[in-house]
């Protein structure tokens, strides 16, 4: 399980104590929780899902600290825009956020971040859960299995064309 450090820390605090730290820690109203250290094949997922976002026409970026609240400052896996973005952190929601579940990510964790994420208005919010093979949506703060990772106008991204991709780069078990 991640650490979470003892004691509360202001946001000014968290940045100049965590700052490049890796695994990256986010900033939890006061605490620092240290993100999960990722696998091979969380990387490759990772990697898969921003290129399959970009094939429809998002912009999307990896591990990049999102700065919508004054009490939290999360690092989802991936992040995809479809408008322009203010540099250098997101500060308004964008499009499609996604978490990727290692191994030993407490659900409930991930449950509140996509809670907080549905708060600030990001349209489309996907976990995956590699060793499951099990995509999730969420709405009105309640994960739904689904079967599309994203969609743009007329294009989507299906949870088959990611585990295909997944399976020809690196063939099970694993």
């Amino acid at each position: 399980m991640p650490a979470t450090q003892e004691g509360l820390l202001t946001l000014e605090e968290f940045r100049v104590r965590y700052a490049g730290e890796k695994p990256y820690y986010e900033y939890w109203a006061g605490e620092a929780i240290q993100k999960s250290m990722p696998t091979w094949l969380h990387g490759l997922i990772q990697t898969l899902v921003a290129r399959l976002l970009d094939d429809i026409g998002y912009q999307s970026g990896s591990e990049v600290t999102v700065r919508l609240d004054r009490d939290y400052e999360p690092v989802p896996d991936v992040i995809a825009i479809d408008s322009p973005l203010s540099q250098p952190y997101p500060v308004d929601p964008f499009a499609v956020v996604v978490e990727i579940l290692s191994p030993d990510d407490p659900f409930s964790r991930v449950l509140r971040k996509c809670r907080l994420y549905e708060r600030w208005g990001i349209d489309r919010i996907i976990v995956i859960d590699p060793a499951a093979r099990i995509l999730w949506s969420f709405e009105n703060g309640i994960p739904i299995e689904t079967s599309i990772l994203a969609r743009r106008d007329t294009k989507e991204v299906t949870a088959t064309q990611l585990w295909a991709e997944v399976d020809r780069r690196m063939p099970r078990p694993f």
